[in-house]
């Protein structure tokens, strides 16, 4: 399951980034930027949602999860614009997005599981 959380982050969160940048281009280069973050950031709770209905996290991983696709977006975007003259950093960068995904929803398992007590 946390392949499948992983790996459908990757591609939600690089394809609203990059359908976030087409849109705020036809406003100019600034909005090309600012479109492709937002786009991107507000792709993480759509993840998020659908991990849900797979079944791939619990409802109390939802949060965690979408959050930590946003932030793992938001590391993206910034290795994004900061390697655009390769190839390599804005092709790799959405693997930030699925790690985000799921550093917060084992972030939310483990802080559940501390919770219940020991028998």
């Amino acid at each position: 399951m946390r392949l499948r959380l992983f790996l459908t982050t990757c591609v939600l969160g690089g394809f609203g980034g990059f359908l976030g940048s087409v849109v705020g281009s036809l406003f100019g280069q600034t909005a090309l930027f600012i479109g492709g973050f937002l786009g991107g950031v507000l792709v993480a709770p759509l993840s998020a949602k659908l991990a849900l209905w797979r079944s791939w996290i619990a409802p109390s991983q939802y949060w965690p999860t979408a959050i930590g696709a946003a932030i793992g977006f938001v590391a993206a975007a910034v290795v994004a614009v900061n390697t655009l003259s390769s190839p390599v950093g804005p092709a790799l960068s959405p693997v930030l997005v699925g790690l985000g995904a799921l550093a917060g929803s084992r972030w939310s398992r483990n802080r559940t599981s501390a919770k219940q007590p020991s028998i």
